[in-house]
């Protein structure tokens, strides 16, 4: 399985380095001198960025064959960018071809988190997803990293006991929500609240408020007796 860590851009300088997109937390192992890399110029991945709390992205995931060999001769940061030299990439046009292509690298070369509550995109992608009351959901698709750890789950109607029918749905990757990870048995718990995977229900009806009471008229008085 291919595993994207970085996006070549626009060339910097004149002596062949790249400007290239992070898509891995491990940046100076990835693009370490002496890494190989394999570049593909025809890819519409799923993008994974930056690891949160529990997910650690090493980038998208994806099963093409590998493209390209280039081999990492120099890296650094510049500016808050990495720049990267190749070898054989020695000018500016021969730099410039390069831009546009996806880094990828074999997940087998990804070794697994230390930290048993750190997972890595890609082990969590594909995992059956199910309910603490054991009622299955879907299969995660994809992790997304915006501000907040989204497992996006694929609905499938056929199999599924809960839900109103297929789709996608988020849940945030947190342990309230998601007590548990087992990545042995590819099954990921979640206790969603009301209305997180599926629609909340209508609210009860309320019953008819009582009306006050109509103004009754006034009861006729009895005639008082005039004066002589």
């Amino acid at each position: 399985m291919r595993v994207i860590v970085g996006r070549i851009g626009r060339p910097h300088g004149i002596r062949g380095e790249v400007v290239v997109g992070v898509r891995t937390d491990e940046p100076d192992l990835r693009f370490a001198v002496g890494a190989v890399l394999d570049a593909e110029r025809t890819l519409a991945p799923d993008t994974g960025a930056r690891a949160g709390q529990q997910a650690k992205s090493a980038g998208a995931q994806r099963a093409e064959p590998a493209g390209d060999k280039l081999t990492v001769a120099s890296a650094r940061w510049h500016s808050g960018q990495l720049l990267i030299g190749f070898a054989g990439v020695t000018d500016r046009t021969t730099a410039g071809e390069l831009t546009g292509s996806w880094l990828t690298v074999d997940s087998s070369q990804l070794p697994s988190s230390a930290d048993p509550e750190e997972f890595r995109d890609h082990e969590l992608i594909g995992m059956s997803v199910r309910t603490v009351g054991g009622e299955a959901v879907g299969v995660v698709t994809d992790v997304l990293h915006y501000g907040q750890d989204l497992l996006v789950i694929r609905r499938d109607p056929a199999s599924n006991s809960v839900g109103h029918g297929a789709g996608e749905c988020m849940v945030p990757f947190v342990r309230a929500i998601v007590p548990d990870v087992d990545v042995k048995a590819r099954v990921i718990v979640i206790d969603p609240p009301l209305g997180l995977i599926d629609p909340a229900e209508p609210d009860e009806p309320q019953p008819d408020e009582p009306q006050p009471d109509e103004p009754q008229p006034d009861e006729p008085q009895p005639d008082e007796p005039r004066g002589a």
